[in-house]
């Protein structure tokens, strides 16, 4: 990725500051649903282009699809989320880096799909900008979700390789910036924010943003010889652990942990967004790492712990993967903090509505055996008159209960 002076890092072309209290991101989201958001707008479709790129443009609804498939959640009533405007964008981008958008070999570029250069931009606005603004809408309100439930998990965003006035690496807005400036905005108890990063690649992307920042601390965790190997963003990091190129789950889990551990004693966020790439799995082409699936349920077992157990909101962004089986792992880990008790996933699911009918039903039942028991002592020959027994015997008159 080519370097930018800090000087561009921080234009910003006069943002306005009031725009996060005008905006529609910040919706009212009902005791029915699961705090995971998703919407179907998030899967991208180019006409097979995206098949050009390793990313699997339909990540995000196979997620979804792998989760109703879970015993217990099969009716999962996620949130759907707004799409970010322009006026949200400008929050942390530049009015000419948006700009800079309309034009298709830049939006090319961004996803490194060449072709996509011949295409329409209305077309790509649509197909590919479009889904990304959705998933940064996601990401913006996970953090909403989070300061009044404790967790959320947008099923999308992560797109840590973009800032205020470059995209890359198939990141077209920094939904991560993004989401913590509405923070911020919106919470003024807020004062401290930690970014744990563990995706494959560096988050040049929020290190660029947050430069200098004393409020925002950065945990990144990378494969030191791969993409974006960003020199200058890399003097944000407060706690940097670079890693070689294959490692596998004993040496992997053992630097989560104490890492992880290390910054939360070092800082004491009150707010965490976790960046929980799924390309360190053994077998990703860009990733170039050796964590097996369980490792990765693992990793994200331990930062949810760690951070919950110090009562922390905390954000999950399902950032890069580069592999068709990276959705169904997705699903197995957010499955596993379920069934620890890490996020309440039985919230307004349908196994409320099934506890409720069930309910009713075994009311029903033995409201009417009671009375049947009621007829049939009253109308027994051993009875002389309706409903009066034949003897003194105290127990003629016992119904059959439960």
């Amino acid at each position: 990725m080519a370097s930018v002076s800090p000087e561009e890092t921080v234009e910003n072309d006069s943002m306005p500051k009031n725009m996060a209290a005008e905006s529609k991101l910040y919706m009212d989201v009902g005791d029915d649903s699961v705090s995971l958001i998703y919407r179907d707008e998030y899967n991208i479709h180019l006409l097979g282009m995206e098949k050009l790129h390793p990313f699997d443009a339909c990540k995000w609804g196979n997620v979804v699809k792998h989760l109703k498939k879970k015993q217990w959640i099969k009716e999962l009533k996620v949130v759907s989320p707004n799409e970010a405007t322009e006026s949200d964008l400008r929050l942390v981008h530049s009015a000419s880096y948006l700009r800079s958008l309309k034009w298709s070999i830049n939006v090319a570029k961004i996803t490194e799909v060449a072709p996509a250069a011949l295409v329409p931009n209305i077309f790509l606005q649509k197909r590919v900008l479009k889904p990304f603004r959705y998933q940064t809408g996601g990401s913006v309100l996970a953090g909403k979700l989070a300061m009044e439930r404790g967790w959320a998990i947008n099923i999308g965003g992560g797109f840590h390789h973009c800032w205020g006035n470059e995209g890359g690496g198939f990141c077209a807005y920094a939904d991560i910036s993004l989401t913590i400036h509405f923070v911020l905005n919106n919470y003024p108890s807020v004062e401290r924010v930690m970014i744990i990063d563990l995706d494959a690649h560096q988050g040049n992307g929020h290190e660029r943003d947050f430069m200098g920042r004393k409020d925002i601390y950065i945990l990144d965790m990378y494969n030191k010889y791969i993409y974006p190997n960003d020199s200058y963003a890399k003097k944000a990091i407060r706690r940097r652990v670079e890693l070689f190129a294959y490692t596998q789950d004993e040496e992997y889990l053992e630097k989560v942990s104490t890492h992880v551990e290390g910054a939360l004693n070092e800082f004491s966020p009150q707010m965490v967004i976790y960046n929980a790439g799924t390309d360190i799995m053994e077998g990703d082409s860009l990733g170039l790492l050796s964590v097996t699936k369980q490792g990765i349920i693992e990793r994200d077992e331990i930062v949810f712990r760690k951070v919950t157990h110090r009562q922390v909101p905390i954000v999950m962004l399902t950032s890069g993967g580069y592999q068709r089986s990276t959705a169904a792992v997705i699903a197995d880990s957010i499955w596993n903090l379920s069934k620890k008790s890490l996020i309440n996933m039985l919230r307004s699911t349908s196994v409320i509505p099934m506890v409720g009918t069930f309910t009713k039903i075994l009311l029903s039942v033995l409201k009417w055996r009671h009375l049947w028991s009621a007829i049939t002592i009253c109308w027994s020959p051993a009875t002389h008159d309706i409903g009066v027994p034949a003897s003194g015997n105290p127990g003629s008159l016992v119904a059959t209960t439960l």
